[in-house]
C-alpha cells in the first residue's frame, strides 16, 4: 500500500465541447427570429483559445452570450470558462467581444488556493507544479476534506480534481 495518497487540481476545457457549443449557437443565431439581420456571430479560434462575440448592439451582445452559456451548459462546460479579454464598441453602436478560454490555474490564484488549503490545519501538503496544485497526505479522508472545502469556496475558474490515488 502506497505511503502517501495524492490528487491534482487543475482547470481543463475540453476545447472540442467549447468548438461544438460555439457551432450549435451560432445555427441557432441563424434560425433565431430576434437575431436574424443583426451581423451577430460568435467565433472560436483553438489555436489562440479565444471566443469571439460580434454584434450590431449590446442588447444583442448579451442575446448570443445566453445562448453560447445556455449551449455550454449543456456540454458540461463552467460559465467560469471564459473570462473577458477585451470589449471594444465602434461609432456606429456594434459591440464585439473577445473572451479567453481559461486553461490551467494561474500562479497568484494558486498561491491563494494553497493558502487557504494551510489555513485548514489538516496534514496535507501542497505544492504549485506549473498549472496545477498537487496535495498529498497520508490520510484519505484529509485529501477528501481539502476536496469538499474547496468545492464549497467560489474561485474565478472551474477546478476539477484528478489523479486522485
Amino acid at each position: 500500500m502506497a505511503s502517501d495518497f495524492s490528487f491534482d487540481i487543475v482547470s481543463q476545457v475540453d476545447l472540442q465541447a467549447v468548438d461544438d457549443a460555439v457551432n450549435i449557437s451560432m445555427k441557432e443565431i441563424i434560425n433565431r427570429f430576434d437575431l436574424k439581420g443583426t451581423n451577430s456571430t460568435i467565433e472560436f479560434n483553438r489555436g489562440e483559445k479565444t471566443v469571439i462575440l460580434s454584434a450590431s448592439s449590446d442588447f444583442h451582445l448579451k442575446q448570443i452570450k445566453n445562448v453560447l452559456s445556455s449551449k455550454m451548459a449543456k456540454r458540461g462546460i463552467s460559465q467560469k470558462a471564459l473570462t473577458v479579454k477585451t470589449t471594444e464598441t465602434n461609432i456606429s453602436g456594434a459591440v464585439r467581444e473577445t473572451d479567453n478560454v481559461v486553461c490551467g490555474i494561474e500562479k497568484e490564484l494558486a498561491k491563494s488556493i494553497v493558502k487557504d488549503i494551510k489555513a485548514l490545519n489538516l496534514k496535507v501538503q501542497s505544492a504549485i507544479q506549473d498549472e496545477q496544485i498537487r496535495v498529498s497526505s497520508r490520510d484519505k479522508d484529509a485529501l477528501q476534506s481539502v476536496i469538499g472545502f474547496l468545492k464549497s469556496k467560489d474561485y474565478p475558474v472551474p477546478l476539477q480534481f484528478i489523479n486522485y490515488r
